[in-house]
């Protein structure tokens, strides 16, 4: 299994776009995406305007689906627009 853990630092202003784009996108993601285990958005508490993406995937064909999904590029021009830089991507290997 293959997890992921993005960090996104998101503008000031910009966060309740941004939280309502990734509602919608989770619930796409947890729907359709089959090769999907967990998906969740969460709001750092010590950081400002700072949010942390938890995703856990089969395989890294299904990651790859993930990133080429239509809901998720559809997601992408609103996400754009409301982050304050790049994401901070951690990719981790599960151990069972």
């Amino acid at each position: 299994m293959i997890c992921i853990l993005a960090t996104l630092k998101v503008k000031k202003g910009k966060e309740e776009l941004f939280e309502k784009t990734f509602i919608e996108l989770s619930k796409n993601v947890r729907e359709i995406e089959k090769g999907n285990i967990f998906y969740q958005i969460s709001k750092d508490r010590e950081a400002e305007n700072t949010y942390i993406v938890m995703e856990q995937y089969t395989d890294q064909e299904s990651v790859d689906a993930h990133g080429k999904s239509d809901h998720f590029r559809t997601a992408g021009a609103n996400l754009a627009e409301c982050l304050d830089g790049a994401p901070v991507i951690k990719r981790l290997d599960a151990i069972s």
